[in-house]
């Protein structure tokens, strides 16, 4: 499909910055056969006793550092980790930047750049490892704002707690999966009386998730591969629930993406450990997901194709129209929808 097809003009001011408290007291557009203008507070409401929400629980790091090679200085975001001691990242500005070159960021803490790919992607070598190149990345990190955020401010203490989900365990991404953003005890123990169960499932979202689409046909588009995890246990819990004819509701893209990563064709979910660089697009078929709970995502971007793939492209454009219109707030921070699957 031509990208052009998932354009649309986001006014500036409906970009959140920051998210609202209490977190449940967010927006929630109800995608359905009808737009409903509902909150997340009434999403125990909207779903059925014993569907079956499934949250990711990577946990966001410290992955944005800033350094200088000699003089000059860099800002380097880490997206996917190669090794103990090796992450790729993109940097900026990076067209002087070559294989060789070092990146200082303290006196104790350096990265060799060891390869340099396209779109100011490189390949780094820390001076430390493991555990310890992860405490270096808690002292000299930030945490990673998407661009469109950190164009407006620069990450503060308050990001380190709002730009992180409840459910936070694996540590590994570098951008939050925000659709757990809305999510708190209270809530959960809410959508728990109603005898609507949670299960966890872990992919390290990556930088990858925030690169634009440059292509002009979507099929022309490469995936930044990201590395997911679905235990014996979920698996078995998601397959229960199908089978006793509770719907599973994805929490977030990025579960989306990777419970149909790891289902069959008869949807049937497998345990799976291992990356997933699956683009979902209009007209593809869904296998293991029946309701999506997602934030409002940018113009021209996968997570737009994804959404139109899942509830209908049509829907999807009028659902965007009516949430500008009516001031919903976009991205990370921002308000979110629930989704009903179109076939």
């Amino acid at each position: 499909m031509k990208v052009d097809a998932f354009d649309f003009t986001l006014p500036a001011e409906l970009i959140a910055d920051r998210p609202v408290i209490p977190r449940e007291a967010a927006r929630l557009l109800h995608i359905g056969e009808q737009l409903q203008d509902r909150l997340v507070s009434n999403l125990p409401s909207l779903l059925r006793e014993g569907d079956l929400l499934v949250f990711n629980d990577t946990k966001v790091i410290p992955a944005r550092l800033r350094g200088l090679r000699r003089s000059a200085k860099i800002e380097v975001t880490l997206h996917k980790n190669v090794s103990a001691d090796s992450w790729n990242a993109f940097a900026k500005p990076a067209k002087k930047l070559k294989p060789g070159d070092t990146i200082v960021f303290s006196d104790d803490f350096k990265a060799l750049v060891t390869d340099k790919f396209e779109a100011g992607e490189i390949a780094l070598s820390f001076s430390s490892s493991g555990p310890e190149l992860m405490e270096m990345l808690m002292r000299y990190g930030e945490i990673p704002l998407p661009p469109y955020i950190s164009s407006l401010r620069a990450a503060d203490d308050q990001d380190k707690e709002d730009y992180q989900t409840i459910f936070a365990r694996e540590e590994g991404a570098v951008a939050a999966p925000t659709a757990g953003l809305h999510f708190t005890e209270d809530l959960l123990q809410k959508l728990k009386d109603r005898n609507i169960q949670t299960v966890a499932t872990t992919l390290h979202v990556g930088a990858g998730t925030f690169l634009p689409v440059k292509v002009e046909d979507t099929e022309d588009h490469k995936m930044h591969a990201e590395f997911g995890i679905i235990s014996d246990k979920a698996a078995a819990a998601i397959n229960a629930c199908h089978e006793a004819g509770g719907r599973i509701v994805s929490v977030g893209t990025t579960s989306l993406r990777l419970l149909e990563s790891a289902a069959d064709d008869k949807g049937i979910v497998h345990p799976f450990s291992g990356e997933t660089d699956i683009f979902i697009t209009p007209g593809y078929r869904f296998r293991a997901v029946d309701l999506l709970i997602t934030n409002f995502h940018l113009p021209r971007s996968t997570l737009f194709m994804l959404v139109s793939a899942f509830a209908g492209i049509d829907k999807m454009r009028a659902a965007y129209e009516h949430a500008i219109e009516t001031k919903y707030r976009f991205y990370s921070y921002g308000d979110c929808s629930l989704l009903e699957r179109s076939s």
